[in-house]
């Protein structure tokens, strides 16, 4: 059973709620972009992310669950058909939430949600030699050097095995 949401309702009971943020999420799939206030931007968040995981899926049981939050078959069909491609690699965060300001009436914080449709760019690993290395500028060696720089580090290693090894025996 669905946990309940403590608090506020945005100005209604969990019936409106919810059908608040299935309109919210609707117009932010057709538009890919709505301007809105922050606190229904981040409620609408965890919504938007699941429809856009179940579209990413994208078999009939997916498409039916998103179907049950919006009912409008043309938004689903985007959903799964246009956006769901774009964020294929991207392994969740698809909205982000951009503040604007204040609104002028009620001074509620507003803000700009948007899909993120850019392509995912792959992080490096890396480990800390790999960065220092990329880090330092790059000069010219000769192979004598490597081969030299090379031994050190292999000298180094061993020497600080056997220590290891010594004091492992000292604690015996």
């Amino acid at each position: 059973m669905p946990k309940p949401t403590k608090g506020a309702r945005l100005g209604g009971g969990p019936a409106h709620e919810r059908l608040m943020l299935a309109n919210l999420a609707a117009a932010l799939f057709t538009h890919k972009s709505i301007k809105t206030t922050e606190t229904r931007a981040k409620r609408l968040r965890p919504v938007a992310e699941r429809l856009v995981t179940f579209a990413k899926r994208g078999d009939l049981h997916a498409r039916r669950r998103v179907l049950a939050t919006i009912g409008d078959k043309t938004v689903v069909h985007e959903l799964f058909t246009e956006i769901a491609p774009q964020v294929a690699l991207r392994d969740g965060g698809y909205t982000r939430i951009t503040k604007l300001g204040f609104r002028k009436g009620d001074n509620a914080s507003m803000v700009q949600m948007e899909l993120v449709l850019e392509p995912v760019s792959p992080k490096v690993k890396s480990n800390k030699a790999s960065a220092a290395k990329a880090s330092a500028p790059v000069a010219e060696e000769t192979p004598v050097e490597a081969e030299t720089v090379e031994a050190e580090t292999v000298e180094a290693e061993t020497v600080e095995a056997d220590a290891a090894d010594a004091s492992a025996e000292e604690a015996k």
